[in-house]
């Protein structure tokens, strides 16, 4: 009875402390760390997602930038409509005329909304001394089974993220992930910025900057 219970509470509380997972990844084997002189940070969603799109690009960048890495959000440097759907020769030019070398794509390839329920009372059974007295017992069981619960909604985002060597024209990392907006777009954007620039050191993608001089 307890599990039952406790689970949809316990599932609700790993999603909140876990907004932003990355599922699986993929690294070029032949790829070895890198100190990247610039790196270019570029969101692509639909233009409804427009606001969510430059939180995205601004939270990455700023937390490449937290770990010593020179990254800049596209938003900052290249005014709408420079990135055109198809016109991939125009996209390429624009960025190698701003001096960078490598480019971390952010995509939004899914976006849903999933429902989850929270009882309205946990019962904890752990300590049966509560309920030696029927009364007690029935009193506290009632309150429970009469305190209503809820449904709730929150958004899941999938993202795929690719990492090109501009020198090579290669890509090396390739990652898919999901969020959840439990909280805000923001939080959203900041958590997952974490979360994808961490996961590019750990994979060995980007040198650690104290390893340039050694």
């Amino acid at each position: 009875m307890k599990k039952l219970l406790a689970l949809p509470l316990i599932l609700l509380l790993l999603a909140s402390c876990q907004p932003s997972k990355i599922t699986q990844s993929w690294t070029d084997k032949d790829a070895a760390p890198k100190l990247y002189k610039k790196i270019l940070v570029l969101g692509v969603l639909t233009d409804n997602d427009n606001e969510l799109q430059t939180k995205i690009e601004n939270h990455l960048a700023d937390d490449l930038r937290a770990l010593g890495y020179m990254a800049i959000a596209a938003n900052k440097v290249f005014p709408p409509g420079t990135f055109v759907k198809g016109d991939t020769v125009r996209a390429a030019n624009a960025i190698r005329g701003n001096g960078f070398d490598a480019v971390l794509t952010v995509v939004l390839i899914d976006k849903k909304k999933e429902g989850y329920y929270v009882p309205g009372r946990i019962t904890d059974y752990n300590n049966f001394n509560r309920y030696g007295r029927f009364d007690q017992y029935y009193n506290l069981v009632t309150e429970r089974i009469y305190t209503p619960g809820y449904f709730g909604e929150e958004t899941k985002y999938v993202w795929e993220n690719n990492f090109y060597d501009l020198s090579t024209r290669q890509m090396i990392y390739s990652a898919r992930s999901r969020t959840f907006d439990i909280a805000s777009k923001t939080t959203l954007a900041h958590t997952y910025g974490q979360l994808m620039a961490q996961s590019l050191v750990n994979k060995k993608i980007l040198m650690q900057p104290s390893e340039k001089d050694e």
